[in-house]
């Protein structure tokens, strides 16, 4: 297997050394208020909206999309784009309607946005489900897809690459939001142009292939005639996928519960805009959507280029393991192994970045969480600012250690991607219900929260696994429309529980909500309605 060359690792390092370099100045530039909670978790009045927009991307980006989506390309098609078109889309309803929300009430932590509207009883439950998903789902299989494609496309051992990973990680995320957030904007960069080559060299190859020469337009043309099927963003109830991407419910069922608690309610990617004021949070938000649209043509496209290239015979051992099974979380190292000394280097250090971002995000927003929401609440309520970003930074190692010590038992995966959305999604329906009810509707109580926190996982398992228990008596949901589900009956249970409490008993929310705050400037108006545009267009030609 072709491996790194030497111009390869020359490019890597300038990456590593700019990151590093930058990252440490950035460090140094605001050591003095570096002692602050506030100021290390949130990088509080400090990212610009560039910088926050790019934040958010680097953070969302990572070996589950480079790797994962691109593996999923490869199985079943565009449609996979869905839920990074539909992001844009979510962001645009975020910036709108949760951000205004929390910057008004200086929300830190959405724990802390519990607290305040429910109880403590409520935030300290959903602190720990918080804490145990990103530590065991997003983290692990972060550090996961990327040791896994690193390993592929240079040689080093799946262990070191791990073990180089999450040690990269740490040092970007012991500086702080400060540093994450502007070394991001450079990850961000690296990964957009390093991606870009990969899809590149995918449709050169698909068009040299066919006789077209260098024409990576006809590439792209090619690739929509080879394989039709795998255009198609709706799938049909027959359809072999259909489980993965249910039909209408990528656009009006439970793509809006998986997104809007992703991009609204949690944590991981909130944190970035927390900081901010509203006009700088929103602009940094919509710059984010325009982001999402391109990101299917750097993870995706390349996945349905390597389908193409594989249905006529180009790939045969590369993409299949030991034992033989097509594995497609494999087309996106085999294709990286194909470019030329160089932009090998780039797309390494654009797949490095992604990990190494979305790694340090995680990492602190699992220490932000751990700091403010648990060890200051329950172990020590008069630590000092410096004692909380010491155990902030404690945390960060423990999580860390703890994710790559778990992440090798995910490779009996076959679609890595495809696990994780589904196993977030346990816990999503119950997070968006207490949210948005606790958001949208004032009576709200904190006996009908606990209901929606408690359920959402025991709904979600008996909706998963009792078609399986009942030998297929029970239907078996595709896991979009299980979230549609749990979500329609944890409001449903969380309604009744609110009109036949008493009163007398109702939590008058500590949260100010003022109608004004939701008023949009015009440049936002403008630019959100150019994305909504652009994603009508996209769903009417690949319908």
């Amino acid at each position: 297997m072709k491996h790194l060359q030497q111009l390869d690792y020359i490019v890597f390092l300038i990456y590593f050394v700019i990151v590093a370099g930058y990252g440490y100045w950035i460090y140094n530039r605001k050591k003095s208020a570096m002692a602050s909670s506030k100021d290390f978790f949130l990088a509080e009045g400090s990212l610009t909206w560039w910088a926050i927009g790019a934040s958010l991307i680097a953070s969302n980006i990572s070996a589950e999309h480079f790797i994962g989506m691109s593996g999923s390309g490869f199985a079943l098609g565009l449609a996979i784009s869905t839920y990074e078109w539909m992001s844009a889309a979510t962001l645009i309803i975020v910036a709108v309607f949760f951000i205004p929300v929390y910057l008004k009430n200086r929300i830190y932590t959405m724990p802390q946005f519990l607290l305040q509207r429910y109880n403590s009883t409520v935030s300290t439950i959903m602190a720990v489900f918080w804490l145990l998903v990103y530590v065991f789902v997003n983290l692990t299989s972060i550090i996961y897809l990327g040791a896994l494609a690193i390993s592929a496309i240079s040689g080093i051992d799946f262990y070191w690459c791990i073990f180089g990973l999450a040690l990269f990680a740490v040092v970007v995320t012991l500086g702080g939001m400060k540093v994450i957030g502007y070394t991001d904007v450079i990850q961000v960069i690296v990964l957009i142009v390093g991606g870009l080559a990969t899809t590149y060299l995918a449709l050169h190859m698909v068009s040299r292939h066919f006789g077209y020469g260098d024409d990576i337009f006809k590439g792209l043309s090619l690739i929509k005639e080879k394989a039709d099927t795998h255009f198609h963003m709706i799938f049909p109830s027959t359809h072999p996928y259909y489980k993965d991407l249910p039909g209408l419910s990528v656009l009006i069922g439970g793509m809006w519960v998986n997104n809007l608690n992703y991009w609204g309610c949690n944590q991981y990617i909130i944190q970035r805009t927390l900081g901010a004021d509203l006009k700088t949070a929103r602009s940094g938000i919509l710059f984010a959507a325009f982001l999402k649209l391109l990101i299917p043509v750097i993870a995706v496209l390349p996945g349905i280029a390597a389908y193409v290239l594989y249905q006529n015979g180009v790939f045969g051992p590369e993409l299949h393991d030991a034992a033989g099974a097509l594995k497609p979380d494999q087309a996106y190292p085999t294709l990286l192994n194909l470019l030329p000394a160089g932009l090998k280097g780039l797309a390494f250090a654009a797949l490095t970045a992604a990990v190494v971002a979305s790694l340090a995000g995680k990492a602190n927003s699992i220490s932000t969480i751990f700091s403010l929401d648990i060890y200051h609440k329950f172990f020590k309520k008069d630590a000092t600012e410096k004692e909380l970003v010491k155990v902030g930074r404690y945390v960060v190692v423990v999580a860390m250690l703890i994710a790559a010590v778990v992440a090798p038992a995910l490779r009996t995966l076959d679609q890595a991607y495809q696990f994780i959305q589904e196993y977030v999604g346990f816990i999503a329906p119950g997070v968006l219900a207490i949210f948005l009810l606790g958001l949208y509707w004032k009576r709200t109580t904190t006996r009908a929260a606990m209901a929606g926190a408690l359920l959402t996982i025991p709904l979600s398992a008996v909706l998963k696994f009792l078609p399986v228990w009942t030998g297929g008596a029970f239907p078996d949901f595709p896991f979009l429309d299980r979230m549609s589900i749990v979500f329609g009956l944890l409001v449903v249970i969380m309604l009744v529980l609110t009109y036949t409490e008493e009163k007398s008993k109702y939590q008058q929310p500590v949260i100010i909500v003022d109608r004004k705050m939701y008023k949009a400037s015009p440049a936002f108006v403008v630019g959100s309605v150019i994305i909504m545009g652009i994603l009508t267009a996209l769903y009417t030609v690949f319908w």
